[in-house]
């Protein structure tokens, strides 16, 4: 039924709360009462009760009139546009822009016939103004006065095509998709690290002629353990997490004397038995190793030069690095859940957290260090990438959000909801739903801060990288709220701008020369990925989600040129699992099936054969009786006769890996995250093992259009002087 109150409504849709949608079924599902009242809440809007929800309606239709110029406005560079001025009635008013580049430039005014209204006892009047189209990319500010004040806001203009950088040219390139910290090589500790990407990066490139490297969120965790192991539930996404640092790469580790070198020397040796009966990734003990050892680095000081970049880092991060640093501190004194901590400790602003600051200044500047030396390896890795010859370089992930017990929750505060969390409709693969235990961004928030916190967001992540695939884009569009307690299949979607965050996006990787993948699977409204498309920004095809109307396998020139196409993705088994319906006997041991199992594995079945056959029909597998690894080369083949510019072999596909990294729906049911690359035989393999894969060979002859797949063309064991 439709909501009960129309002021309700009246609310949810300048809120851009959905009162209905279309679930996976194709069932016009509607929203209760109770779902948008909680949802109201946790953006502190009271409509619990009729007369509230009136009040918050009149002072909703108010509020533009409050102010001389709205916060933020987005517009797409050569698409003119109307900004209106709020000024007392009958006043005059000038208006302009002032330039980022310091520039000015005066607005013209256009006529506006929309009547004065009273105002908290006064006539406000409208005024409008063009914005041109020529005005020149980048932020901007709007000025306005008159006889009596003057105001100013933000103007953003975006480039209204992103495209591929100028480094791809119009070639198209494929790359190796990874979980970083799976990766682990003989100097790593436990877990892969930057230098360990770097080293991917140069094997990519030089043996396998791969143009990128993507990677999981490496977004910052916890400082202290327990580790949360999912890089999809960062405490920040705008800073990195430590534990992927190499110490023995850190410049000042070179100027230890032999006891600190000792001493970390055996931090290493003995994190190294701990783990060496481990199967599984253990970042609790990584962690505290390697925090112990990175503590021994700084204590040990800089030199002159690398004080004043440390401190130059720290000077342009500003307050956010200060912020985030201090909140580590904090969390070591006083636990994870902020909002458990004392009452004057839950603002970042208030003296007593400017007091502990002052008393904790050297774990403050550690954790600033920390971020520094990981910015650096960062660098580092990118600089590898693109020396070795890569055309994009590294590819960074963006997650969807934090936790809201997250350092950004506590930094930004009521610019997060709360009392909600992210999560997704019930969908074919997880039939319950999903509560992903993140906090929302606030739309209206993000719209009066000029959406500074995604701006600066992703323009840190595009520092050192390539490129970046946003996880789960649509929620740049609309996100699946969950009110706390009620679980996500009585949740809603909550639109937001998704003209000003993808067009700052869309600047973002413009300014930094980098690509942009969205991850537009599961329910995605088709408009959307017609938007992304003229935007210039590719989305995600994965081979067993395309399908047309019919229900039948798109066949590969039917598939997009705007994609970066993959057999599989991390939230599925690498393809040899898939081939063996793993994912749906995972799902049935784990209670997350709605159908019966035999029901499940012969639809997995009839998938397998459909591929089969077709693979057959189109020449990519020849052989009767094929093999696992036959039948993932004829799958990456069949990837290559697409238009996609973007092609992606998951690591896991290159070495034969069977194990899921992820289930959607469990945390600790299934060792999300914590498996280690393996082989087909189910046991780990190291780097150095992958560099002289000959699978990996194999499928790289596949994915660079060779007939014959070559022997290493750079030997790892000898140097090579030179070749007629």
């Amino acid at each position: 039924m439709a909501l009960s109150n129309p002021h309700l409504a009246e609310l949810a849709a300048e809120f851009g709360i959905a009162t209905e949608f279309w679930d996976w079924k194709g069932r016009l599902t509607e929203i209760s009462d109770e779902t948008v009242i909680a949802v109201l809440a946790a953006m502190e809007i009271d409509a619990s009760t009729a007369e509230g929800a009136a009040a918050a309606v009149e002072e909703l239709r108010l509020r533009p009139w409050r102010r001389a110029l709205q916060p933020c406005t987005v517009m797409q560079h050569g698409a003119p546009q109307v900004v209106n001025v709020h000024v007392p009635d009958g006043a005059w008013v000038d208006v302009w822009v002032r330039l980022e580049d310091g520039g000015s430039r005066d607005l013209r005014q256009l006529p506006n016939d929309e009547p004065a209204r009273e105002v908290d006892g006064r006539w406000i009047g409208e005024a409008s103004f063009e914005l041109p189209g020529d005005l020149p990319t980048g932020y901007h500010r709007i000025g306005c006065r008159t006889a009596e004040w003057t105001a100013e806001a933000s103007l953003v203009v975006t480039p209204h095509f992103l495209g591929f950088p100028h480094e791809m040219g119009e070639k198209r390139v494929w790359g190796y998709a990874t979980q970083l910290y799976s990766v682990r090589s003989a100097d790593s500790w436990g877990i892969g690290d930057l230098s360990d990407l770097s080293d991917l990066a140069i094997w990519s490139a030089t043996q396998q002629f791969a143009s990128y490297v993507l990677v999981n969120p490496l977004h910052a965790a916890q400082p202290m353990t327990p580790q949360e192991p999912s890089p999809y539930l960062p405490t920040s996404r705008r800073y990195v997490n430590p534990i992927y640092i190499r110490p023995e790469a850190i410049a000042e580790y070179a100027g230890l004397d032999e006891r600190h070198r000792t001493t970390i020397a055996k931090l290493r040796s003995r994190l190294a038995r701990t783990l060496a009966s481990e199967p599984l990734i253990q970042r609790d003990e990584v962690w505290r190793a390697k925090l112990a050892a990175l503590r021994v680095i700084f204590d040990a000081g800089l030199k002159p030069t690398r004080l004043m970049s440390l401190n130059d880092f720290v000077r342009k991060e500003g307050r956010p690095l200060s912020q985030f640093a201090t909140w580590c501190a904090l969390v070591n004194e006083y636990g994870m859940n902020w909002r458990e901590w004392p009452v004057e400790l839950r603002r970042p602003s208030s003296p007593e957290v400017a007091e502990f600051a002052a008393e904790h200044v050297g774990d403050i500047v550690f954790y600033s260090w920390l971020q520094w030396v990981a910015d650096d390896q960062l660098r580092d890795a990118q600089s590898a990438a693109k020396a070795a010859g890569m055309r994009v370089g590294i590819m960074n992930d963006l997650a969807v959000g934090v936790s809201g017990h997250s350092a950004e929750a506590w930094m930004l505060g009521d610019t997060f909801a709360r009392g909600v969390s992210v999560g997704a409709p019930p969908d074919h693969f997880n039939q319950t739903g999903q509560d992903w235990g993140q906090a929302p961004w606030r739309p209206d928030r993000l719209a009066e801060l000029s959406y500074a916190p995604f701006r600066n967001m992703v323009a840190g992540i595009l520092r050192h990288s390539g490129g970046i695939r946003v996880d789960h884009i649509m929620g740049l569009f609309r996100l699946w709220w969950v009110p706390e307690g009620m679980g996500p299949t009585h949740g809603t979607y909550v639109r937001y701008n998704h003209e000003a965050m993808v067009g700052i996006l869309v600047l973002e990787a413009q300014r930094a020369g980098a690509v942009v993948v969205g991850e537009d699977l599961g329910v995605v409204e088709p408009w959307v990925r017609v938007y992304l498309r003229d935007r210039g920004i590719l989305g995600t095809s994965i081979a067993w989600f395309e399908r047309d109307g019919d229900g039948q396998i798109l066949p590969p020139e039917s598939w997009r040129e705007y994609c970066m196409a993959s057999v599989t993705t991390h939230d599925l088994p690498p393809t040899a699992g898939y081939l063996d319906a793993a994912h749906v006997k995972l799902q049935h041991a784990l209670g997350l099936l709605t159908e019966d199992l035999d029901v499940e594995l012969a639809g997995a079945a009839r998938e397998r054969e459909d591929w089969l056959r077709l693979l057959h029909e189109r020449g990519f597998l020849t052989v009767d009786r094929p093999s696992t690894e036959d039948v993932v080369l004829a799958l990456h083949k069949f990837l290559v006769a697409t238009p996609a510019r973007m092609l992606c072999a998951a690591l896991t596909d290159a070495v034969g890996d069977h194990r899921t990294q992820n289930q959607p729906g469990t945390v600790d049911e299934y060792p999300n995250w914590r498996v280690p690359l393996s082989g087909p035989d189910g046991q780990p393999m190291s780097l150095e093992d992958v560099f002289h894969s000959e699978r990996a060979l194999r499928l790289s002859a596949v994915m660079n259009g060779f007939v014959v797949p070559p022997t290493a063309h750079r030997s790892t064991s000898e140097f090579i002087i030179g070749t007629d």
